[in-house]
């Protein structure tokens, strides 16, 4: 057992990567509430699309509250007190529970999209997969830490952390390198419409990849070092989830959904529009800010094969906006 004096390189060891993880999780949760709020503000999708939204955006927030009431628990309340930092508590154990199901989602949200665009009975079950296996062995770790309070004794549960965080950079790889291999094949020869794929493509790999390294350092972190430093990228893991789910849904100007705008007529809340249409006949591009209306209207060739998908079901992500 520690000695009074040890108390100081304990808290070090114990809550220095938690207190730096608190950090950018709230930085974090501050961007996510922007493009939440952003979201709601713009957009019309299904109503499916917009309760999931907002049960990702509910718990990744109880995530963020949870953390900062552990720490300000163990730090203010129970200062000095040695089981405080030796030990967690149950409120600790809700950021895997809590991690596992929003990144889980979140993956099998992309999981879902992924077959709408492929129609890939296979890709689905892959990245299902590893997306259920993410949400389970989150959730385990989670009631494993309840179970096996001792931080020193973490690495007992160690194969529930291996799969948890091994499954979600597994499924976020291949979520990118898919959806980056179907955009690529499925350029029109339209320049304004290939450079927009082209963006989808970058952000696309770069938020899976950013999410995939994160889970990657987390895991091999926890792994090689016996102190909490690997919390600094696990307390902030929900948060990318988000933000990588509503960039994606924020960039993408909307994805049909049998939107409404209810907006003026004639003025779009939206962002970009490609109208699909035959040659010879214009495209829109209407753009809006907040108490700032500007309508731009363009006329240029578009291709005929946009013009074909015009339900949700079997059209690509860039096509549709908001009207």
């Amino acid at each position: 057992m520690s000695t009074s004096s040890d108390l100081p390189q304990t808290a070090v060891n114990s809550f220095g990567g938690m207190l730096i993880g608190t950090f950018f999780n709230l930085i974090l949760w501050g961007v996510s509430i922007t493009q939440t709020y952003l979201y709601f503000g713009v957009y019309r999708d299904r109503i499916f699309i917009r309760v999931f939204v907002g049960l990702i955006f509910f718990a990744d927030s109880l995530q963020a509250v949870f953390t900062m009431v552990y720490m300000y628990q163990t730090l203010i309340t129970h200062f000095g007190e040695e089981h405080a930092l030796t030990n967690a508590t149950w409120v600790f154990s809700t950021d895997p529970v809590l991690t596992g199901i929003v990144g889980g989602s979140i993956q099998l949200f992309f999981a879902w999209r992924i077959y709408v665009l492929t129609k890939s009975w296979i890709l689905l079950g892959a990245v299902s997969l590893f997306s259920i296996a993410t949400m389970l062995a989150g959730i385990g770790t989670g009631i494993a830490a309840h179970i096996v309070p001792v931080f020193a004794d973490f690495q007992r549960f160690k194969p529930a952390v291996i799969i948890w965080l091994a499954a979600s950079a597994a499924s976020d790889i291949l979520i990118a390198i898919t959806l980056a291999w179907y955009l690529r094949n499925h350029k029109t020869g339209f320049k304004t419409t290939d450079n927009y794929i082209d963006r989808l493509i970058k952000m696309t790999v770069q938020t899976g990849v950013v999410t995939a390294v994160w889970a990657t350092v987390d895991l091999l972190l926890f792994l090689l070092d016996d102190s909490g430093n690997h919390l600094i990228f696990n307390f902030c893991l929900a948060k990318l989830y988000t933000n990588s789910l509503m960039s994606s849904l924020n960039s993408r100007g909307g994805w049909g959904y049998g939107s409404q705008s209810q907006s003026n007529p004639g003025v779009s809340s939206g962002a970009k529009t490609f109208s699909g249409g035959r040659p010879g006949q214009g495209g829109q591009t209407t753009l809006t800010r907040p108490e700032v209306f500007v309508q731009v209207e363009s006329h240029e060739m578009v291709d005929r094969a946009l013009d074909s998908r015009s339900s949700f079901d079997d059209e690509q992500p860039w096509e549709r906006q908001k009207s």
